[in-house]
């Protein structure tokens, strides 16, 4: 399996807990420049990652409410 792919079969739980540790690592300013741009890279990664994974989920969330009137789709809104 390709890295990129790897990346993609990541849990959301887990590409979140990795970015924190990134930004924690770059916050430290203990890194040379070059590891910091490539931490910040892998940065960007997870978070593009985090990103589809969230708007995946929340294409999900469209609510599929069965009733008399057969299956409904609604839009998923905090409210209902």
């Amino acid at each position: 399996m390709e890295k990129h792919e790897e990346k993609m079969d990541m849990p959301y739980e887990q590409a979140a807990t990795e970015l924190e540790s990134v930004v924690g690592l770059l916050e430290s300013g203990e890194m040379t420049l070059e590891e910091s741009i490539r931490m910040f890279e892998r940065g960007v990664s997870l978070v593009r990652l985090c990103n589809k994974k969230l708007d995946d989920i929340e294409k999900r969330i469209t609510l599929i409410i069965e009733g008399k009137d057969g299956v409904t789709e609604k839009d998923f809104t905090p409210e209902d």
